[in-house]
This record gives structure tokens, sequence and C-alpha cells, in this order.
């Protein structure tokens, strides 16, 4: 094992695991910033690690699991797992 993926083990942390009452004000911020466009904060959970970015939701589908985030530095379409998600917060 190299070093450097001794150093990114370490880093790594737990997924938190969500109420289902974060869960349900989780998707109550993403269906109002669907609707009014409002750019939010979103914080999710990829490979060990939380990460937080800026953008706006295009597209939610609580049943599917899935929504579609376009980022702000990059203006990419980020498909992710509404599951994923920490966090989001209104900016």
């Amino acid at each position: 094992m190299e070093l450097q993926e001794v150093i990114n083990k370490q880093a790594e942390v737990a997924q938190p695991v969500l109420t289902e009452e974060q869960m349900e004000k989780i998707n109550f911020i993403l269906i109002e910033a669907l609707h009014t466009n409002k750019q939010v904060y979103l914080t999710y959970y990829k490979n060990g690690q939380r990460i937080t970015e800026t953008g706006f939701i295009q597209f939610v589908d609580s049943l599917g699991n899935l929504f579609i985030f376009i980022d702000e530095v990059f203006e990419l379409k980020n498909k992710m797992r509404l599951s994923e998600l920490i966090d989001v917060r209104f900016m």
C-alpha cells in the first residue's frame, strides 16, 4: 500500500445516518429549490468523504432516489442519489 493510500484511508469518515425527519427536510428543501430556482449548498457523501458544493437543483425523483444538480463552478449536470445527501441549505 502506498503512503498516499494510507493517508486517504485515514481521512475517510463513515457515512452519517440521517433520521426520517432530516431526510424529509432535505427532500422539502430540494423541491423548494427546484421550483424557486434558488441556489443551494449541497453536502454529500462519496468515497469516504463529505463534499460540499454550491449550485442549482434541476430535477428531483424521490421515488427513484435521484436528483440532478448543476454545480456553480463548471455548470455540469451531476446525477446523484438522494441517499448520498447529508445536508442541503439555501445560500
